[in-house]
């Protein structure tokens, strides 16, 4: 459906100019969408990816302004080193970088990787770029952290048994909770800046290309394509949407549609165990206590 009967798409967008936005793992799929339409309305645009080079192959002959930087969100030492380079205002920060249902490993921090490339690391850049901003951060979680069991005690993965789509899940919960505080923290400080959700219901991007879960997108009919997958990103950073909103599709059970503002399963709306997220995460990386 189109913007004749009522549903927002990229066209859209307001003009972005004078606007500073940072995208994390915007050198492909969602992120890169999200990348090119702001760019083209008129954001400055910086990518942090892991690969400077690929990122600027993927903006090639793009127009608008951008700047492709370092930055794998997973690594500890790059996200301090890249906060530590920032300079000047950040209107948005896009904490988009994900990885999803892939083997036990660990970063050289010692963290479960995908818990630090999902959780961890936007945990720690955010809370060092928050000197800077001045709007929103937008984190991208996952419809499936209502599934989760996120267990607060054994954050990175220490005593459980390692399950891939369990950590998966674990983490997109622990990005719901993150946001809840954060934006209580935010609120009860008196600032402006809102912490703000966005899921793409279920999209045919490459995110879950080795994953078991890949079963999917034999069902892709069904299912959000990337551009519109990337639209509730793109909503989320521009419009005026509460703090803590969650926005997803608007189709049947958020899995395909266009951007509408929902609300997150009950266990992302926790404050108790939110709060005790934020500690135990402070404790595990020094940032945020």
């Amino acid at each position: 459906m189109d913007k004749r009967m009522g549903k927002w798409t990229a066209a859209d967008l307001p003009d972005m100019t004078g606007r500073k936005v940072l995208i994390t793992g915007a050198g492909r799929g969602l992120g890169l969408i999200a990348a090119r339409e702001l760019g083209r309305v008129g954001a400055r645009v910086v990518l942090g990816v892991r690969s400077p080079e690929q990122g600027r192959r993927a903006i090639a002959g793009l127009p608008g302004d951008f700047d492709v930087r370092r930055l794998d969100v997973s690594d500890l030492g790059s996200v301090r080193e890249f906060a530590e380079e920032w300079t000047g205002d950040l209107d948005v920060l896009i904490n988009n970088a994900g990885v999803m249902d892939v083997p036990a490993a660990r970063t050289a921090d010692g963290l479960d990787v995908q818990t630090a490339t999902n959780y961890t690391g936007p945990f720690v850049l955010t809370g060092l770029l928050l000197p800077y901003l001045t709007d929103r951060v937008v984190s991208v979680t996952s419809q499936l952290h209502r599934q989760s069991k996120l267990d607060v005690a054994d954050l990175d993965w220490r005593s459980r048994t390692y399950h891939p789509m369990h950590a998966y899940r674990d983490s997109k919960l622990a990005v719901v909770l993150f946001s809840l505080e954060l934006q209580r923290r935010l609120t009860a400080s008196g600032s402006r800046v809102k912490s703000v959700l966005a899921h793409p219901g279920i999209a045919t991007t490459s995110l879950a290309a080795h994953s078991s879960a890949n079963a999917v997108n034999r069902l892709a009919f069904l299912l959000n394509d990337p551009e519109h997958g990337a639209l509730p990103v793109l909503y989320a950073a521009t419009q005026d949407v509460p703090g803590n909103a969650y926005v997803g599709p608007d189709g049947i059970g958020s899995i395909k549609g266009h951007p509408t503002v929902r609300k997150p399963g009950r266990v992302g709306l926790d404050e108790a165990k939110a709060a005790d997220l934020w500690q135990a995460t402070a404790a595990l990386t020094g940032v945020g206590g």
